[in-house]
């Protein structure tokens, strides 16, 4: 599903239930032997995801500890991401040497709750939203917005270590390209020398579910990849 939205030099694995028999590390285990079942098949099926990418890249299975907030520790030489939603569980992972970071984010299609939107974005941000309202009323933009902005921070942390609030990013977002760029407000990391101002993602609605993806190569994949336009998938899947 999430593939339709990845470059061809990262992997994915997703599903859309917790298959049953599905094993965790003993370590794992010991992460979330005190939680609740929804959040232990959450957490179970997100890392056989995980596993099953890392099989794609020709790595054996390795365990997925969470860092200290709450971050996918991955094995050396890998770049990754998780997520989970209901009805979907994924994981896109990559080689460090061909992928600088990766962001992920499932959410349902769906509004948000009432006074979130005015928590997690700014005046221009929802000045969009209603420009987009009145375009599509297909799509959550809302909810696209919080998504785009969960994939930020998760591409954000790997290379910083650091907390981003959903007011320190602009983000616009392209109905007609399946795009999103967030403009960072705070200083950003240094990559090869160079600063990151911001990320650029794509999206697509699918099966009553958004996601949105951002993947930033190495500066070794960029230099021998052309960036296409848009994703080959439909942005919107009725």
């Amino acid at each position: 599903m999430i593939e339709g939205i990845l470059p061809p030099y990262v992997v994915s694995a997703d599903l859309s239930d917790d298959p049953p028999g599905a094993t965790l590390f003993p370590e794992e285990e010991k992460v979330i032997e005190q939680v609740v079942d929804k959040r232990r098949r959450e957490f179970t099926t997100a890392r056989l995801c995980a596993r099953r990418a890392m099989s794609e890249l020709g790595l054996p299975p390795a365990p997925v500890l969470p860092g200290p907030r709450g971050e996918p520790r991955w094995p050396s030489g890998v770049v990754g991401s998780m997520t989970h939603c209901a009805g979907y569980r994924g994981a896109v992972l990559g080689r460090s040497a061909e992928v600088t970071t990766i962001g992920i984010d499932a959410e349902p299609n769906d509004s948000l709750a009432e006074g979130v939107l005015d928590v997690i974005s700014l005046p221009e941000e929802r000045e969009h939203l209603r420009e987009l309202w009145r375009r599509d009323r297909r799509v959550s933009w809302e909810r696209l917005l919080f998504s785009a902005k969960e994939s930020v921070y998760k591409a954000w942390f790997p290379l910083t270590g650091l907390w981003l609030d959903f007011e320190e990013a602009r983000l616009e977002i392209d109905p007609e390209r399946g795009t999103f760029h967030a403009r960072l407000l705070v200083p950003g990391p240094h990559v090869d020398d160079s600063e990151v101002t911001g990320f650029s993602g794509r999206w697509m609605v699918t099966d009553g579910l958004i996601l949105t993806a951002i993947v930033v190569p190495a500066p070794a994949t960029t230099a021998r990849t052309t960036p296409s336009a848009a994703p080959d998938s439909k942005l919107i899947d009725s």
